[in-house]
């Protein structure tokens, strides 16, 4: 077995110059076949090899570096021509198996790329205002006081206050699930394709309020505008939208390679 295999990062229709270096710091270099152009880079097997790669994706430090390395590398690409990204740490033997790909996946590829071409994915999350909740269980709050104050048993009166600030949570949730709702149909009215993710975890988010929405949406490049100014619209009333992109379209393109 050869010491290198071949990291593959995205394919494509079209070859162009690709600047920043990939994974392991190592150039990026393209393989041709069949009207179709795999984007590539030679990785040592002693860390990249079945064996070795398992024990690699165990180091957080080593995978984030590498994931952001491969997104660098499909993003580059993805702002000069239409790409289909594959799945991070995609490694064959050699430039053979990829050349092979090409060939026996040539109609998925082209599939995949017929969808993206002239569009992009842009993100959007919604954010619920945590203030919000916290000004109900102020007037729950106020009104159990009320409700303590009148003849009864104190105990009665506390039940009563912490039902009250349940049923008011609750029923928050309830209406900002339903925005969450109206806000990924709206937008999904003006993207060609749209994909809800699970909502991050507020260590990745780095927001410590409820994440309703984590959408991606594939955009016609004529129509950014558009969707960007109706995901303006869409916020307020405690809600918080936020539009990221354009991105590499992940969400829409990623198939199994195997």
């Amino acid at each position: 077995m050869s010491d290198t295999g071949t990291y593959l990062y995205a394919v494509a229709r079209e070859e162009v110059a690709v600047c920043p270096l990939g994974v392991a710091d190592a150039d990026v270099r393209t393989i041709v076949r069949g009207g179709l152009v795999a984007y590539v880079s030679s990785v040592p097997m002693e860390r990249f090899g079945e064996e070795p790669l398992r024990r690699s994706l165990e180091d957080m430090d080593w995978l984030a570096g590498t994931a952001r390395a491969h997104h660098r590398v499909v993003n580059a690409v993805a702002a000069a021509t239409a790409t289909a990204p594959v799945r991070l740490v995609t490694v064959y033997e050699g430039d053979e198996q990829v050349s092979d790909l090409l060939e026996r996946r040539a109609g998925d590829f082209a599939e995949v790329l017929a969808q993206v071409t002239g569009r992009r994915e842009w993100g959007v999350k919604a954010f619920v205002d945590p203030a919000s909740e916290e000004r109900l269980d102020e007037r729950s709050g106020r009104d159990g006081c009320e409700q303590a104050g009148k003849p009864g048993k104190p105990g009665t009166a506390y039940l009563q206050r912490r039902r009250a600030n349940l049923r008011g949570r609750e029923q928050n949730r309830r209406q900002a699930l339903a925005r969450a709702e109206h806000i990924h149909a709206a937008l999904a009215t003006v993207a060609v394709a749209s994909r809800r993710h699970r909502p991050q975890d507020p260590r990745l988010s780095g927001r410590a309020d409820w994440m309703l929405l984590n959408g991606a949406y594939l955009v016609d490049e004529g129509r950014v505008a558009e969707f960007a100014g109706l995901a303006e619209e869409l916020g307020g009333g405690g809600i918080e939208v936020t539009v990221t992109g354009p991105w590499a379209p992940y969400s829409f393109t990623v198939m199994e390679t195997r």
